[in-house]
């Protein structure tokens, strides 16, 4: 295998692996070392120590290495995409599993929006993010990078409720009562219009972007 494909392989798993370990079994002792403030900027700096390596690793490595998936790999990840930014749209708003001085409330509430559709519309957004790359069969760098964005999003989720019960007891288990882990996918035209108008408008925005930061035309950009 390329050695800056080994490279990258480490990198995402530094990224991957010390986001879990710091998320988690870390989080405790080392707030209690550090203090909360402190925690949270050494969790920064390795969190953006780690990003900066899998982008440098990631340029490095061989572009467009794979045969592709053609039209119909272009069809797919355009399709994937679109309910990627509407979750994404809809989970910045309103959301227990963030950090707020609402969070417990918002969890006893009844779920709306994107929240019919799964509790975790931000990860699942990334999860999407990461399929719609996969699916191009465009490179080995895009594939281990997308595979690994996939990972911290449907693994994190899953410790993110075994956390959020540990720290919001009752409030956090109402929430998943109400809720799903897997996405509902039929309640998704009852997220509301607020979602709809951001995500389409994050849909365009993102894949028009595509093109003067990965030099490849996306979404509707490619057809248009």
């Amino acid at each position: 295998m390329n050695a800056s494909l080994v490279e990258l392989i480490g990198a995402n798993a530094v990224f991957v692996g010390s986001h879990f370990a710091m998320s988690h079994p870390l989080r405790k002792p080392m707030a209690a070392a550090l203090g909360n403030a402190g925690f949270q900027i050494v969790y920064s700096l390795v969190s953006i120590a780690a990003i900066a390596w899998v982008a440098a690793a990631f340029r490095a490595a061989p572009s467009a290495d794979l045969p592709g998936s053609g039209l119909a790999g272009w069809v797919i990840a355009t399709a994937l995409t679109l309910p990627a930014t509407i979750l994404l749209a809809g989970s910045l708003f309103g959301n227990p599993a963030l950090p707020t001085p609402q969070a417990e409330t918002q969890a006893r509430a009844m779920p709306g929006g994107v929240f019919r559709v799964t509790r975790h519309p931000m990860m699942w957004s990334f999860a999407l993010w990461a399929l719609s790359h996969i699916v191009l069969l465009w490179s080995w760098r895009t594939m281990i990078t997308a595979f690994a964005i996939g990972l911290l999003a449907l693994v994190g989720a899953r410790l993110q409720d075994r956390k959020k019960e540990r720290l919001m007891g009752d409030a956090w288990e109402q929430w998943e009562s109400r809720t799903s882990y897997w996405p509902r996918w039929s309640a998704m035209l009852r997220a509301g219009w607020l979602p709809w108008t951001l995500g389409l408008g994050f849909f365009a925005l993102f894949s028009w972007l595509h093109m003067p930061i990965g030099g490849i035309a996306a979404g509707i950009w490619r057809w248009v």
